[in-house]
């Protein structure tokens, strides 16, 4: 490839590897043990053993380690930090190990970014410490959320306070006992051009007005923390929690997002790698017919097939990052949304392939294929689903020939 991760990166790979084989994977069992424990609202103890750990090996904040304390002030590009979340997605809590899971790491960089003093300092900061959780409420149960202007809570200016009221749903973590603060995006000039009428609060999840609603389960699994709808009943918070300026929330959506996807494909790709991994154990372990499911042709052409797949997501995934770092998110806009198509999909096929090699073993909780699937179907949602990006790419390859091109020719300009 014709670009080369840097040596800060190349180093926090090869430390990421060893805390994977040496604390995360002897702990999975315990983990989900102590889930099971603490219900899926809860937390499990052993997290904080592993993030005492990461912690003591200075892996910490690996996507906003200019943040940490006693940071020299550098970062790892996205093209280092590929590789990292690639690993990381291979065992659904390592993240939180490693204070790099979502929606944390987004809403800490917009806090970072847009944030007054007193927000950084009331959030931010235990966010940073592993201390709390976070949720991003942007979704809503009532209008396509695909189209960010669509957004219909509100949020008013009273005085020296925001008032906000409606409804949002899939605001995931927020049912956990450790989220503890919510990033909210809403209407504060209905009258104003479709793309400045949006903005940002931040609202402490004990304010009074929030109450946490119905929490939709995905493929009927009650993922840890939920998520739920959150409904916002003349929610007062101060104007300070504004993130940014009244009018700039679409924008700060769009570049939280952005990064946002391409960890997601990042992830999923070690989700992939460890179903390929799977269906190999397993076709080595079943027999049919006399010989191994290894021996079969036809399984052998679905490994080879993943293996294909997966290293030529990986470079698509690989591609991106180098030019997010390069030329910047807005240049390598049509390459995220290539890869948040391409990816999930790539990765449920693998999947389904582990799947078939498993039989119907592949479908129970005894093991975490049908767990891992649900979770990918819901990626070619999540973030926008695969049409709008494609429409997206689709128009960007339209404007190289016909510059003037709209999508609703009728449309605002």
């Amino acid at each position: 490839m014709p670009y080369e991760f840097s040596p800060q990166g190349l180093e926090t790979q090869e430390s990421v590897k060893r805390f994977m084989d040496s604390v995360i994977y002897p702990n999975e069992e315990i983990y989900y043990q102590q889930l099971e424990e603490v219900g899926a609202d809860g937390y499990p103890p052993v997290l904080d053993k592993l993030k005492a750990a990461a912690l003591d090996r200075g892996l910490w904040n690996l996507f906003l380690p200019h943040l940490r304390p006693g940071s020299p002030g550098t970062t790892l590009s996205n093209l280092d930090y590929a590789p990292i979340s690639e690993m990381l997605g291979k065992v659904p809590f390592a993240s939180e190990a490693l204070n790099c899971n979502a929606p944390d790491t987004g809403n800490m960089e917009i806090l970072h970014l847009y944030g007054s003093n007193k927000v950084k300092s009331e959030w931010l900061e235990p966010l940073l410490a592993g201390e709390i959780r976070s949720a991003f409420s942007m979704t809503e149960p009532d209008i396509a959320s695909s189209d960010a202007t669509n957004i219909g809570l509100s949020i008013e200016r009273d005085g020296d306070e925001y008032v906000l009221n409606g409804r949002k749903w899939f605001s995931s973590g927020a049912k956990s006992d450790r989220c503890k603060v919510l990033i909210v995006m809403g209407k504060t000039n209905p009258k104003a051009a479709r793309h400045l009428q949006q903005s940002m609060v931040v609202v402490p999840k004990d304010t009074p007005g929030v109450e946490i609603g119905l929490d939709p389960h995905v493929f009927g699994y009650a993922e840890r923390g939920g998520h739920p709808e959150v409904i916002y009943r003349n929610v007062r918070v101060p104007v300070d929690n504004l993130l940014g300026d009244e009018g700039s929330g679409f924008s700060i959506s769009q570049a939280r997002l952005g990064p946002g996807r391409i960890h997601h494909c990042m992830r999923s790709l070690g989700v992939a790698e460890r179903a390929l991994e799977l269906m190999v154990i397993r076709s080595l372990e079943r027999s049919t017919f006399g010989t191994s499911l290894a021996h079969k042709g036809l399984i052998q052409d679905w490994i080879a097939e993943s293996r294909i797949e997966i290293d030529m997501a990986r470079e698509y995934v690989f591609r991106t990052a180098y030019l997010m770092d390069t030329v910047g998110n807005k240049a390598a806009a049509t390459e995220i949304s290539g890869i948040k198509v391409a990816i999930p999909n790539v990765t449920l096929k693998v999947i389904d392939r582990a799947i078939q090699v498993h039989g119907a073993a592949g479908v129970t909780q005894f093991f975490p294929l049908a767990h891992m699937y649900a979770h990918q179907r819901t990626l070619r949602i999540a973030d926008g689903p695969d049409e709008v990006h494609k429409m997206t790419i689709a128009r960007r390859e339209i404007l190289k020939h016909q510059p003037g091109f709209r999508m609703h020719p009728t449309a605002e300009k």
